[in-house]
């Protein structure tokens, strides 16, 4: 070793720098990344492990069950940590990375860093075939792993150690962009992760990070004001951006100013509080008539921190025709959707430059009148759908008895299926940046790891609250074996597994379209001759949780208050309803396949009942 240089291995420089790695949050310097989940194998253990063993105290490495959950685990980590921390995942070549595909695909939808390091085949190829290698016969240097680069922000594959010299600042440039932000995925050769090289002792130096903040350009920021000016029923779009940029107390003070009403997307709950005067409620096909009401008589929208996907714009039906958007974001293609006037820049420095320019303009009473009238009549409704005993036991009444019950500061995990509508349209946040509904992939499985993940947050943070988890039934037998990692790793959580048979929400979207009832509930699946019902109080037991069942409004309370006191992971299951127990209001159109041609007299009239309704969608780019 020279004067200005250490010899490491490729596996060794990597661990060494991620440990010197900081960034500053609020005025305080901590990690930058948070650790990692693993699950070793032949591709990762001997060399990669060998780095992380001597770093396992400042870096800790979670054990994985299954490397599709610890992505999902690591996206609900950064997520948390408002994209300002993250973990890695690493696994071995061949099906341990394959595994993380899905989670990859969650972690670009979704805009959160996550960082992957991944084994691969020999760069010398003398031993080919490996274990586990895929053969491409015209292109050897093709592999598994290559796939990741339609699912990743940043890709790249280390043919020698001097690389990451460059490598590594650029995946961490890309997993900071508030821009660009996104998974990070580094393929890592068995060989070259041991191959050994002299590196600069100054590469290893601590760095702080910070997150850019990008000031919109004046003339856009003067064009938007011209238009806000110009607005007789204004709305705001509040997505998941403003947390990011930490810029809920500029939306607060930009909307109280002004008087405009504020509406949220899925990714953008819990920017305000359900008290909050100007809360008008969530917007969308799984929305609120309150919102819904609002977008669609509103005349400029000002969308904050918003990708506008489709559940958010009604598949482009929500607003009207000649509305205008404008929309702040810091990614440029964002920006400029549907012919929206574009500001492109921080969230946070932009609503500051709009407040300070829109000084005297107030949105007419009459409108503020018309959407807090809107949502007093919505607030009636979810009082009433949430209320016990309504109907049969239902998703909407477990949510409002864990909602009643549960501390401010708790987190509330969903993810696909039929829940994330439905805690999107019942919930009434109790502070800020308390909800984690997962629609931007809408993946199947999150929900426990993602709970996981984001406790392991929550207790470097603020350990006394609590996370807490709904999950259908489908999604609980995908993926539930991060109950066993939560216990393992005394990372408490609260799992509410709502069990209504089988896939319900999409036998719902299959009954709605004329379609019968087919191979989504179990009872209705052709090749099930005689369904029996899972035991997942005892599955969930057998994994060391506390586990019960609830079959009353009553029980459910007590077994809530129960896992609350705790000090483990409890796992709440309950029977909903697979007909009746769902939220009817509040939802836009939204635009899905149906059949043009087909036999089924119901099919071909809702067919046409469909169509019918894209007479209002927009024809935007």
């Amino acid at each position: 070793m020279g004067d200005h240089t250490v010899r490491l291995t490729t596996a060794q420089a990597i661990i060494r720098y991620l440990n010197a790695q900081f960034i500053e949050i609020d005025g305080t310097r901590q990690r930058l990344c948070g650790g990692g989940f693993g699950i070793f194998g032949h591709g990762n253990v001997t060399c990669l492990g060998e780095a992380l063993y001597e770093h396992k105290d400042t870096l800790p490495l979670y054990r994985g069950q299954n490397e599709q959950s610890m992505g999902f685990a690591a996206a609900a980590y950064a997520k948390y940590h408002l994209r300002r921390r993250f973990m890695f995942c690493t696994a071995s070549a061949g099906p341990g990375t394959a595994n993380l595909l899905t989670a990859a695909a969650l972690a670009h939808a979704n805009r959160l860093p996550v960082l992957m390091l991944c084994g691969d085949t020999f760069l010398t190829r003398l031993p080919d075939p490996v274990l586990q290698q895929l053969e491409h016969f015209n292109n050897p240097a093709l592999g598994l792993n290559d796939a990741f680069q339609a699912v990743t922000r940043y890709w790249d594959r280390i043919t020698h150690p001097a690389q990451v010299i460059q490598t590594l600042p650029a995946a961490l440039a890309t997993m900071l962009d508030p821009a660009d932000c996104g998974p990070a995925f580094l393929a890592l050769p068995q060989d070259v992760q041991g191959w050994a090289y002299d590196y600069p002792v100054s590469f290893f130096a601590e760095k702080t990070h910070r997150i850019r903040r990008i000031t919109p350009d004046a003339d856009e920021i003067a064009d938007a004001v011209a238009l806000l000016k110009s607005a007789k029923r204004p709305v705001i779009i509040a997505g998941g951006g403003v947390q990011y940029a930490g810029a809920v107390a500029e939306l607060t003070r930009f909307a109280e100013t002004h008087q405009i009403p504020v509406i949220e997307t899925i990714a953008g709950r819990a920017n305000l509080r359900n008290d909050h005067a100007l809360n008008i409620g969530p917007v969308g096909v799984t929305g609120s008539d309150s919102a819904n009401a609002v977008a669609e008589a509103a005349d400029v929208i000002l969308s904050v921190g918003s990708r506008l996907q489709d559940f958010t714009t009604g598949s482009w039906t929500a607003f009207a025709k000649d509305a205008r958007f404008i929309s702040l974001n810091a990614a440029r293609h964002d920006a400029g959707k549907h012919q929206s006037l574009p500001v492109v820049g921080d969230a946070k420095r932009g609503l500051q430059l709009l407040e300070a320019a829109m000084a005297g303009y107030q949105t007419p009473a009459s409108w503020t009148a018309f959407a807090q009238d809107e949502r007093r009549k919505w607030d009636a409704y979810v009082a009433e759908n949430v209320r016990p005993g309504n109907r049969p036991n239902s998703y909407a009444q477990a949510i409002g008895i864990v909602n009643a019950l549960c501390d401010p500061r708790d987190r509330v995990v969903a993810a696909a299926g039929g829940l994330p509508a439905e805690v999107t349209a019942n919930w009434r946040t109790l502070d800020i940046g308390t909800v984690d509904v997962e629609f931007g992939f809408s993946c199947m499985g999150y929900e426990i790891a993602g709970g996981w993940g984001a406790r392991i947050a929550q207790s470097e943070a603020e350990p006394e609250a609590d996370t807490i988890v709904f999950t259908g039934d489908g999604s609980y037998l995908l993926m539930n074996s991060d109950i066993y990692s939560s216990v393992l790793t005394q990372k408490k959580m609260i799992v509410l597994v709502l069990d209504n048979g089988g896939f319900a929400v999409i036998n719902k979207l299959q009954n709605n379209t004329g379609n019968e009832s087919f191979n989504n509930l179990l009872a209705d699946a052709p090749t099930i001759p005689e369904a029996f019902a899972v035991d997942f109080v005892a599955h969930a037991a057998a994994m060391g949780a506390n586990a019960v069942y609830a079959d009353t409004a009553e029980s459910l309370a007590a077994a809530f208050k129960a896992a609350k006191a705790a000090d483990k992971t409890s796992v709440i299951v309950m029977n909903v309803d697979a007909y009746e127990g769902w939220t009817t209001e509040g939802h836009t159109w939204w635009e899905v396949g149906t059949p043009h041609v087909t036999d089924n007299p119901k099919v071909r009239e809702k067919h046409l009942e469909i169509e019918a309704s894209r007479a209002k969608q927009r024809k935007g780019v």
